[in-house]
């Protein structure tokens, strides 16, 4: 298929944004910090000079070829998920969704702004700082003369991984949208209570621009947790049984209980294990955690021994227990068998945890992306059909 869409992709980390547009889209720029993701990408990618390492900062507007019509943004999200340090947008990590816009703000100035501009991050975007930052992000989106719209989409609706992430999707105003892409007013699931309330927050002038993108729920998903396991990983050991043990020691009465009815299933059951610490009698206490609902827990980068996800796999009464292995946390974001992940486990948690799912990447294109990046000009503009939405959202 000959390609028809341009992107630009920021903090792009493994590709995964560019793996989800799929053949029908063109890389024409794509920017990551990080120098061993860097290598990653271009080892999958192609080092056809698309892909610049470097600070965000660095990056100039005059440098980047042509008109996107999308530019892809998961800026990180450490200051603003709930296990981060509360900073949010004035972080330093999370702060850098300001120079993406400065970039934003000059390919505007010179008549090349994007048609479409995407944000994807965690779901505590919505309420840090009491709902300010998810109201400077619309307001910058407003601001910028672009109509937006969020929406929550968690990554257990395509695979066996529970991963609910923002995405903000603006498009440029002069750029028309088929009236219906929008809906009236609010839809579940995609706006969730949590968006609803930080619609209120925000202000006048940003609920003028704002839309509530209408799509439709996908086929119902029926791999499983299970499927992904591998018996013999070459990169993690299963744990002995002195090690299972302890692991199972560590645990409250209730996750016991889970992993007692687990043996009780007639079947492989397959379940994620994390350490969390729990406030008891006593103290706070280091407690494995474990959930047996064909779902994983959602990945995380590896900062510590806690935050890597273990494996609890029961067939009855044997119980076996290990790390998740780097190619099945690929195949949890969905990530094609014949990706290629760094050799080191950690690096390759790492690029994985620090992922967005590439079906929900797809899933946006098909849906949003695609058939707005190739409107037609019959296609009548939004402005009545925007405002009945505000007006029945109560905005």
């Amino acid at each position: 298929m000959s390609t028809r869409f341009s992107f630009f992709e920021f903090f792009a980390g493994a590709g995964m944004a560019r793996a989800g547009l799929g053949n029908a889209w063109r890389c024409d720029f794509a920017n990551d910090f990080d120098g061993k993701k860097g290598l990653t990408y271009q080892d999958n990618w192609g080092t056809s000079g698309e892909l610049y390492v470097g600070d965000i900062r660095n990056v100039r507007p005059a440098e980047l070829p042509g008109t996107p019509d999308l530019a892809w943004g998961s800026f990180p999200c450490q200051d603003l998920s709930l296990a981060g340090g509360g900073a949010g947008l004035r972080g330093e990590r999370s702060g850098t969704f300001y120079p993406f816009w400065e970039v934003m703000h000059g390919l505007i100035k010179d008549g090349r702004g994007p048609k479409v501009i995407a944000l994807e991050n965690v779901c505590g975007t919505l309420t840090s700082h009491k709902g300010e930052d998810f109201r400077a992000i619309c307001d910058t989106f407003a601001h910028a003369g672009y109509r937006y719209g969020a929406l929550v989409i968690d990554a257990e609706l395509f695979l066996p991984h529970s991963r609910p992430r923002l995405f903000v999707i603006g498009v440029r105003g002069d750029v028309e949208i088929d009236p219906a892409l929008v809906s009236p007013g609010p839809t579940m699931p995609f706006h969730t209570r949590g968006i609803r309330n930080a619609y209120q927050r925000i202000s006048e002038e940003a609920r003028g621009e704002w839309l509530w993108w209408n799509i439709p729920l996908p086929p119902l998903r029926t791999k499983t947790f299970s499927d992904i396991i591998e018996e013999n990983p070459s990169d993690v050991p299963w744990h002995t049984k002195d090690q299972t043990a302890r692991l199972l020691a560590s645990m409250s009465p209730v996750n016991l209980a889970k992993v007692e009815a687990a043996k009780r299933a007639g079947r492989r059951i397959v379940g994620g294990v994390y350490k969390r610490t729990r406030p008891e009698v006593g103290g706070r206490v280091v407690r494995a955690e474990v959930r047996f609902d064909d779902i994983s827990g959602c990945l995380r980068t590896p900062n510590g021994g806690s935050s890597r996800q273990t494996i609890l796999v029961v067939e009855g009464n044997r119980v076996r227990s290990r790390l998740i292995s780097a190619r099945e946390t690929a195949r949890l974001m969905g990530m094609d068998e014949g990706y290629r992940l760094p050799k080191r486990y950690n690096e390759a948690y790492h690029l994985t945890g620090d992922g967005v799912a590439v079906p929900v990447v797809r899933f946006l294109a098909h849906h949003l992306f695609e058939p707005i990046a190739s409107s037609q000009s019959e296609i009548v503009p939004l402005t009545e059909h925007r405002n009945e939405g505000i007006a029945a959202s109560g905005g």
